[in-house]
């Protein structure tokens, strides 16, 4: 098995690249080791010392680091722990992926302006961002401000912020005349 890694826009983030499926839908975030107890790779890649955070997606799993640790030191133990992961059959997630990482339900007035921000994420913002190890989902709207999740190497990046504001603000305003402006929400 080969593992390919990539660097991410965020410095503390790395992208591992298994070269077969992690996930068949969805995504899946775990921003700390105690929220990983329903899966099995992320739980097998948090037992390195110096892992913060684990994403999973499609075909990659991006891992965050803490700031004292260097990913010369870091590197050679997460591709061992993504390695025997995959060679020991388990799933990444035990039981279903329950939803993670979809976008949020909306109930109200603003139904069809929703739906229109949740096909332009869907088809124009998210695999552009899978593309750098993370994923943005739809939190909610209110009053012309539309409120996204951050995960995965999005998620205290330094470039989010003019991503947010250049890229995906200024998309959502081009179609969407309601957008006034995009939000980042915390967890």
């Amino acid at each position: 098995m080969f593992i390919q890694t990539e660097s991410t826009p965020n410095p503390a983030t790395l992208k591992f690249l298994p070269g077969q499926t992690v996930l068949e839908m969805g995504t899946a975030d775990f921003p700390t080791a105690d929220t990983a107890g329903n899966s099995p790779l992320a739980s097998r890649v948090f037992a390195v010392d110096g892992v913060a955070g684990v994403f999973l997606g499609n075909d990659f799993v991006t891992v965050t680091k803490t700031d004292a640790t260097e990913w010369d030191h870091l590197k050679p133990a997460i591709l061992g722990a993504v390695m025997e992961h995959f060679q020991s059959g388990q799933p990444a997630i035990d039981g279903e992926n329950t939803g993670a990482g979809g976008h949020a339900d909306h109930d109200g007035e603003d139904g069809a302006i929703v739906d229109q921000i949740k096909e332009l994420l869907d088809t124009r913002v998210r695999p552009a961002v899978a593309q750098d190890g993370g994923d943005i989902t739809f939190h909610g709207f209110e009053r012309g401000v539309v409120y996204l999740h951050m995960q995965g190497a999005c998620a205290g990046c330094p470039s989010s912020t003019v991503t947010l504001k250049m890229g995906i603000e200024n998309l959502l305003r081009h179609y969407i005349p309601e957008v006034v402006e995009v939000r980042p929400v915390a967890a």
